[in-house]
């Protein structure tokens, strides 16, 4: 995993491999710092542009290489951004870019460092698909019920673990760093804009 940032842009490259020995030699990261670089100064489309390079490694280390998240972001105008990357054994494993508006820069930080490890899949729970809400709130209605909850009180209780499960996986209603503030107050009327997240296994 490949993450570099100049100015307002920064750039995520995911390329997965079948083994840890192939994904830590030096012709894999080699690769990965020249996509990266190359989506940095050219566009997401860069990766397409170099599928030979990548056909010859797959071929060079008789594994299946498959690109994973691909991502460029650019700050608006006036926003900040932050990354992180976790790196593990030489190589990349967790990388974060967030763009936030109106936050100092060591907030943001802490945001990015919180997104390394708590992964949420969402930045506000408006963002996540109705299909998707729909089904968590029947798997834990199903859960009331086999509780052998009173059935006037099972729509309260499924609306309690809803909220549960959305302070999971959303960003801004996490607790940072695990604590009880949210991430949203941790803010100070500032915005997080947006964030992207590729790690090791996703």
């Amino acid at each position: 995993m490949g993450l570099v940032s100049e100015g307002r842009r920064a750039a995520l490259v995911h390329l997965k491999c079948e083994t840890d020995f192939s994904a830590k030699s030096e012709g894999f990261l080699a690769l990965v710092d020249e996509l990266t670089n190359a989506v940095l100064s050219e566009g997401v489309s860069a990766v397409d542009g170099r599928a030979s390079a990548i056909d010859d490694l797959r071929l060079s280390i008789k594994e299946n290489i498959e690109v994973g998240r691909v991502d460029l972001i650019e700050a608006a105008d006036g926003n900040v951004l932050d990354t992180y990357l976790h790196v593990q054994d030489g190589r990349g494993v967790n990388g974060v870019v967030v763009e936030g508006s109106g936050v100092d820069q060591e907030t943001l930080h802490q945001v990015a460092l919180h997104i390394a490890f708590a992964k949420p899949t969402h930045l506000t729970r408006e963002e996540v698909s109705a299909d998707l809400v729909e089904a968590e709130r029947a798997a834990l209605l199903d859960i009331t019920k086999a509780e052998g909850k009173p059935e006037q009180a099972w729509d309260k209780i499924v609306e309690g673990r809803l909220t549960g499960w959305f302070r999971e996986t959303v960003l801004l209603e996490q607790g940072l760093h695990g604590d009880k503030t949210s991430v949203a107050e941790t803010l100070n009327g500032g915005s997080i804009e947006r964030f992207t997240q590729a790690y090791l296994g996703a």
